[in-house]
């Protein structure tokens, strides 16, 4: 079994010396941050020689690693939803073992032909989170633990780099550098699921303060959304806008520092991310000290649109010259972190709390992943297209303005739309009919 029972805490207590909240945070953080090595060490490098079928080879790369790790969220949206939780540990080491194998292949097979290894190495990838998550959800923490999960993708986005630009430093050459960096993670990633598999499910009391959490048909899981829908489509509109921006800054990180006038070094990558992570992390986390589900979600929704007037402020001032190429690149990641992470962490846990409805976060955030990561791919090869090898903040800046502005439109549409269920008092779910017993 992945996790002890509730009436028998003993495995627990026996694993644990500290407290729940901190082994929990820890196995999280470690797990995903450990899943990173098998993603990201690849973007660092430039490619700049490299073609694939008359496109440059970088954003091919980048693309087609997303498309599997897109086809892995909407794969996700059904798999993840309905396994059984003592699965979650096994699938987690078997996806990432995977995944590794994949960047092997993308070391021994000629360059363009290995982009397939990437798809297939984003294939598993995709699902992790998922499985972490549902490790944490539906717990009076939740939004504590969560936010930390998150932090270790904001963190391990920069070290990462960090590791894959040091191994190339080092003389590894550039295709086995991916398969390296991930070798390096594989014995931590194992440690770190062991410690997950020792987290108790949510308490009677956790229970009775965010409802049960259970897996979901596919039925289900239609009717959940059309009964929200008019408050949950401005929010995968939002969530869309924010992953694509998050993502190209993440990707082209490189290309935006040198298009910014900045020479990168390998600590460069994890000291941006070092501020961003504390700053979302903390924001997000104190979310936790709100114990009303609908207050907590509307605070939620304040914190997305400060996030976007950080994004549209920051942009602006680079733009006159006012901020630094660094505040910037901090101020950026705070802005589209803030609204990325209060998604993961509070706005699908909040709203499935305050309608009690039968649901879980983990089929709400793959719905938001799998359309986000979609609209990337679609952005990335569209940029390839008509506007190859061009200055990356021509490209850049435009689109964090109309994501901001669009992004601020859809949380005043949310906002009003719950705002006036609650006047209604129509949060909660229809009941269920019970049949009477023919007389």
């Amino acid at each position: 079994m992945d996790t002890p029972s509730r009436s028998n805490p003993t495995v627990w207590q026996s694993a644990a010396a500290w407290s729940p909240m901190l082994w929990g945070s820890m196995a999280a953080f470690g797990t995903y941050f450990c899943m990173y090595a098998f993603r990201k060490p690849f973007t660092v490098i430039d490619y700049d020689d490299l073609t694939a079928w008359g496109w440059g080879y970088k954003t091919v790369a980048v693309a087609a690693q997303v498309f599997g790790y897109m086809v892995s969220k909407f794969l996700g949206i059904k798999v993840l939803s309905e396994l059984p939780t003592n699965r979650r540990a096994i699938s987690i080491i078997g996806l990432i073992l995977f995944a590794e194998l994949a960047l092997i292949g993308f070391g021994l097979v000629p360059a363009p032909y290995n982009l397939i290894c990437l798809v297939l190495n984003g294939l598993p990838l995709g699902m992790v989170f998922g499985l972490v998550l549902g490790f944490l959800e539906g717990r009076k923490q939740t939004e504590a633990l969560a936010a930390i999960l998150c932090t270790s993708f904001i963190l391990s986005d920069g070290v990462t780099k960090s590791v894959g630009k040091g191994l190339l430093d080092m003389g590894v050459p550039g295709f086995w550098m991916p398969a390296s960096a991930g070798a390096l993670f594989l014995l931590p990633l194992f440690g770190f699921v062991w410690m997950l598999r020792q987290i108790p499910p949510p308490s009677e009391a956790d229970i009775e303060a965010r409802s049960e959490r259970t897996p979901l048909t596919s039925q289900e899981r239609r009717a959940f959304f059309s009964r929200y829908a008019w408050g949950l489509t401005p929010l995968l509109v939002m969530y869309l806008l924010v992953t694509i921006v998050r993502s190209v800054r993440s990707d082209f990180a490189p290309q935006l520092w040198e298009s910014l006038g900045v020479a990168t070094t390998p600590e460069l990558f994890s000291y941006s991310e070092l501020w961003v992570g504390l700053g979302v992390t903390l924001a997000n986390g104190a979310a936790m000290l709100v114990s009303d589900n609908y207050r907590g979600f509307k605070l939620a929704l304040a914190t997305c649109s400060i996030g976007f007037a950080i994004l549209l402020m920051s942009t602006y001032g680079q733009h006159v010259g006012l901020i630094s190429p660094f505040l910037f690149m901090v101020l950026i990641g705070v802005g589209l972190y803030l609204p990325y992470v209060a998604t993961h962490t509070t706005i699908f846990e909040r709203l499935i709390a305050m309608t009690r409805d039968r649901g879980n976060l983990v089929h709400l955030m793959y719905l938001a992943d799998s359309i986000g990561y979609l609209g990337y791919v679609g952005v990335m090869l569209t940029k390839n297209a008509f506007q190859p090898g061009g200055d990356f903040m021509a490209f850049f800046r435009p689109t964090c303005y109309a994501v901001g502005l669009v992004s601020l439109l859809c949380m005043i549409g949310c906002q009003c739309y719950f705002s006036l269920r609650a006047s209604r008092q129509t949060l909660a779910p229809p009941p269920i009919p019970i049949e009477q017993p023919a007389t």
